[in-house]
This record gives C-alpha cells, sequence and structure tokens, in this order.
C-alpha cells in the first residue's frame, strides 16, 4: 500500500491519540491506530473514544501491545507509512513508584520495538512522544531544549530521557528520521480521569475537597490540546528535515546534520495553579474545599516551555486560553458523564 496518505498512530485510544487521529481522518489522511486498552484508567473512556473513530471508512484499530514486537514488524510489513506516531506510553509519575516493571516494559521495550520496526521499514518519519519531566531538577525558565536534562525526579520522566537517548541512537546508526516532542500539561475534552483538571472537575462537583500540593505554590505550562494538535499535524505535513540538530564534533571526527529534532510543545504561558482553580470554580459556579499539602515527591514546582525552536520550523502558536480551554472541556465533561446541575 502507498505511504502517500497513510499514517501509524499508537495510543490512538489515548487523550492526545485520539484527538491526533480524529484531526488527521478530517483531514484525509489514512489512520492505522493501535492501542492496547490498559486498565491504567476507565476503559470504558478509551472506549468512548474509539466509538467517536471506528465509523469512520479511512479508520483501522488493532487491539495491539507496543511490547509485542512480532505483531508490531507485522503492521509494518503490511502497510507503508508517511509518518508514525508514536504516543502510547505508560504514563503518570505516581503509578511509577507502584509498578516501575510497567514503565520499563511499554516506555523501553515497547519503543525500541517501534524503533526496531521503523529502521527494518525505513520509515519516513517517526514521531514520538517525551515529556517535560525530562528537564527534572533543571531550574532554568524557561525549559528549552538546549538545557541539560540528566536529572530527571522520577522514573517515568527517565523512560522518556531514554526514549530521546534511544532515537538518537537510531538516528545516528542507522538513519531512522526522528522528531521527539516535549509534551507540557495537556488538558481539555476526553482528557485523562488522574490530571488535574479531570480531578478537580469530578471532586469540585461531588461536594468533595481538592488536594493541592505545595500549598499552591505550583505553575503549570498549561497546553489545550487541540494547540497540541496543530503542532503535531504541522510537523507531520512538513516531513522534511532541513533544520536537523548537528552531531557535536566532540562525538565524532566529521561533524554530520541528522534528520533528529527535539521540540517543547507547549503553552509558553505558565499559569499559577490557583488561578487555574479559580477558573475552573467560575465555570462550574461553585466554591471548591481545598486541601493545601506538601510538594509530592517527583513531581515539579513549575513547568514552562520555551517554544522559540517550534514556532521558528512549522510557525506553531497556541491560540486557546485557558477560559476557553476549561470551559470547553466543562461542557463535555457535563455531557458526557450526563451531570445533572
Amino acid at each position: 500500500m502507498s505511504s502517500q496518505n497513510q499514517i501509524l498512530v499508537t495510543g490512538c485510544a489515548g487523550f492526545i491519540g485520539y484527538h491526533l487521529t480524529k484531526r488527521l481522518l478530517h483531514q484525509g489522511y489514512s489512520v492505522i491506530g493501535i492501542d492496547n486498552l490498559t486498565p491504567y484508567y476507565d476503559v470504558l473512556l478509551k472506549k468512548g473514544r474509539l466509538k467517536q473513530l471506528l465509523p469512520h471508512e479511512n479508520f483501522t484499530y488493532q487491539q495491539i501491545s507496543i511490547e509485542d514486537g512480532g505483531k508490531i514488524n507485522k503492521i509494518f510489513s503490511e502497510s507503508k507509512f508517511m509518518s508514525v506516531v508514536h504516543l502510547a506510553a505508560q504514563p503518570g509519575v505516581l503509578y511509577s513508584f507502584e509498578n516501575p516493571q510497567a514503565y520499563i516494559d511499554t516506555n523501553i521495550t515497547g519503543f525500541l520495538n517501534i524503533l526496531e520496526a521503523c529502521r527494518n521499514h525505513q520509515s519516513e518519519q517517526l514521531i514520538y512522544a517525551s515529556s517535560s519531566f525530562v528537564y527534572g531538577a533543571n531550574t532554568e525558565m524557561p525549559f528549552s531544549e538546549k538545557h541539560q536534562v540528566d536529572h530527571p525526579l522520577n522514573l517515568y520522566g527517565m523512560t522518556k530521557k531514554s526514549n530521546e537517548l534511544m532515537a538518537y541512537t537510531y538516528t545516528s546508526q542507522f538513519g531512522t528520521p526522528t522528531i521527539g516532542l516535549r509534551f507540557f500539561t495537556v488538558y481539555g475534552p476526553w482528557g485523562r480521569p488522574d490530571m488535574v483538571l479531570f480531578l478537580f472537575t469530578k471532586s469540585i462537583l461531588s461536594g468533595k475537597t481538592i488536594k493541592v500540593y505545595n500549598h499552591g505554590n505550583m505553575k503549570r505550562d498549561f497546553i489545550y490540546v487541540d494547540d497540541i494538535i496543530e503542532g503535531i499535524v504541522r510537523l507531520i505535513e512538513k516531513n522534511n528535515m532541513k533544520t536537523q540538530d548537528k552531531i557535536s564534533t566532540k562525538l565524532h571526527s566529521n561533524a554530520k546534520v541528522l534528520p533528529y529534532k527535539i521540540y517543547n510543545i507547549g503553552n509558553q504561558n505558565p499559569i499559577d495553579l490557583m488561578e487555574f482553580i479559580e477558573v475552573l470554580e467560575k465555570k462550574l459556579g461553585i466554591q471548591a474545599n481545598k486541601e493545601l499539602l506538601p510538594m509530592r515527591s517527583g513531581d515539579l514546582s513549575e513547568t514552562y516551555a520555551d517554544v522559540d525552536r517550534l514556532i521558528k520550523d512549522v510557525g506553531y502558536k497556541p491560540k486557546t486560553t485557558i477560559e476557553e480551554g476549561i470551559s470547553r472541556f466543562v461542557d463535555w465533561y457535563l455531557e458526557y458523564y450526563e451531570v445533572k446541575r
């Protein structure tokens, strides 16, 4: 099959994967989506996302784990892709303390299987999800792709840093074109139940206390999901490597230009957590009961994305305000869960 219009999306039933697949189908692409529907959070929500995608004639879904290298290779053997967008992962920080093996299996072994398939089948472009958590103990703001990311504060961040190193090695050794995206705090309709906006909305509506860590002294570079998707789609459509990073001559005697890139993808406008809560309270018309708690182990007190590289390369510019984004999420939440007000 021709690769001209076909894209593979791993994690297609996930939050970002669903929105990306929906956008690509709307733009006329053919999408093969894979997801193993892991029960890390509500599987019914994942199936709800899939239900929105399955009626589309250009969407094909297979329930596959990326840890299964044989099945991954089979998909690549049967189809040729213009782009592979790898979003499947074991997410979350707290869960990594309980089940570290899941992060190694999915985020390391699973990613290796994707890299091997891209290498063996000469994929034209691999875009994969990294995370702002790679910045770890770095305190220099805003976070820039030029900063050192050698001190992750949790296992999840470590696996994402490892993904970037693995991608670099495959690009360097085998010429596999790779683009890593360091996602910041993504939110919006169909979001993950373990993320702050979902948790706060659910608790406030049910009259429960919300847990506010670091006594509310937190800042997050919140980025609305549609703005994230716009950045990914622009990279897919560009699909060239005219702005590659150079290998340091300290590593190689002859400096080369590689089809390897790392981008921050955030809003470049950090918001105080307490301000975020106030916007949510206003939309819901309910005052939240707050429990102020110390900082959680492995968490970051502030995230702030420098997205100048992405602006320069593809003209990326987030446009959704926090008020608009929260309003759209709440409207979706009330409708999806049939909340009576």
